[in-house]
């Protein structure tokens, strides 16, 4: 009987796709009495982002032309993030990496994300065993946050657990190495349930009135989220609970090795039992009850989700290929979408075919609770065939996703101020 890992077409899972509903459809999903402040706020509401105010915004919540795009691209499988905007949100490009900063805002917006975890359910419903939602939490209160993790747990469509990083410098919420999130670490542990970070992050007191400023907030969106690493193993997160899956999703993947190598040099040298006159001073606790080497536990607990380039053979030795995954970014333009077969033959041609089978497919399926096997029907018909996936583009002279191919979609830039005018 052929199985997920015998066929002989690969099944693919995004572990980055974007998703949620338009604007007004997300009312049904708040409390009642909000109902009223809710249609006030979305009357003044100004999207700033063009894709979601054009014909491509349908792709977020639009199920049979997703699912026509998906079998159209190879895909079998996805997990969603956040790309629309929940209710109560600001009107900011940097809507992705600001925090509340105030109770209030926190409350509404708070909301906002209970409507976009509620939505998902339904959302997945209409291709159960092709979509896995995360429950999209925040920092800000952690009671709440587990209260919505318990829940979250219950439903089934659920894979795991979405933890916004934290800006540096944020005065409202604290860093993510800070005691107070260690029920979140043991309730996750506790639950099985991955926790997902995608990029997003920056300082909160960052000029967005100067002309480097969109640039300077895009090109350190993965930056300042790959500090998270850091954080939770010098906090001590991956001593405490070994089983526990961190997936840094759409920040790249050869970072994380330079990070390691530095914290393999430097902790050690910070245990008090080193006798470091210098080093010593900037250890403590949390760092003495450490039994591995920083890269040891990267290696263990965390699990990289990306759009996977050639370039990223060197993580996969580095990782091992049970701790790397691939995602397509869909439906942004920046993304392989919707050219992903033709991406996987690019950065994956010379992988073996066990290797890839993991990181398309046998990965995601362990981590986010998708059942592989009920995927392989759908994969022996829309899947890239092995034959495809290990037969070589040639030099194609990209370096990076977003200069891969040309994208078919209406509007081009992101931005409503950069897009190019339509009549």
């Amino acid at each position: 009987m052929a199985t997920w890992d015998t066929i002989d077409r690969y099944v693919v899972i995004s572990t980055d796709t974007h998703a949620g509903a338009d604007l007004y459809d997300y009312k049904p999903y708040l409390p009642p009495n909000l109902h009223d402040e809710f249609d006030a706020w979305a009357k003044t509401y100004i999207s700033p982002f063009d894709d979601l105010v054009i014909a491509t915004a349908q792709r977020n919540w639009d199920h049979e032309l997703r699912m026509s795009e998906m079998d159209a691209d190879g895909v079998a499988a996805e997990v969603l993030l956040p790309n629309t905007v929940p209710p109560f949100f600001p009107t900011t490009p940097n809507i992705t990496i600001s925090l509340p900063r105030t109770r209030e805002e926190f409350e509404r917006r708070w909301a906002g994300v209970q409507a976009h975890n509620r939505w998902q359910i339904d959302f997945c419903s209409l291709a159960p065993s092709r979509r896995r939602g995360l429950i999209q939490i925040f920092p800000n209160d952690v009671d709440l946050a587990l209260e919505e993790i318990r829940w979250g747990a219950e439903n089934d469509c659920f894979g795991g657990v979405l933890l916004p990083a934290v800006s540096p410098g944020d005065p409202n919420v604290a860093p993510l190495f800070h005691t107070r999130y260690e029920p979140i670490w043991a309730l996750c542990a506790e639950l099985d349930l991955t926790i997902v970070q995608h990029a997003g992050a920056g300082s909160p007191s960052m000029p967005m009135d100067q002309p480097a400023s969109n640039a300077v907030l895009v090109t350190e969106m993965a930056m300042w989220a790959q500090r998270s690493v850091n954080h939770l193993i010098l906090a001590g997160v991956f001593e405490r609970y070994p089983a526990l899956r961190f997936v840094p999703t759409e920040q790249g993947t050869l970072w994380l090795q330079q990070q390691m190598m530095l914290l393999d040099v430097m902790v050690p040298t910070m245990k008090s039992e080193a006798g470091n006159r210098t080093y010593g001073m900037f250890g403590g606790s949390s760092i003495d009850e450490l039994t591995m080497a920083p890269s040891d536990y990267a290696k263990r607990n965390c699990f990289l989700a990306s759009e996977l380039t050639p370039y990223e053979s060197s993580m996969i030795d580095y990782m091992g290929a049970d701790h790397m995954m691939w995602g397509s970014d869909y439906p942004h333009e920046e993304g392989f979408a919707p050219h992903s077969k033709l991406a996987l033959r690019w950065a994956l041609h010379s992988q073996s075919e066990a290797t890839c089978r993991k990181i398309l497919g046998g990965n995601a399926g362990r981590l986010y609770r998708f059942d592989l096997e009920a995927l392989a029907p759908v994969a022996a018909k829309i899947g890239p065939t092995v034959a495809e996936v290990h037969t070589p583009l040639g030099d194609t002279g990209y370096v990076s996703p977003p200069a891969f191919g040309y994208r078919p979609f209406e509007g081009g830039l992101a931005l409503k101020r950069l897009a190019p005018a339509r009549s």
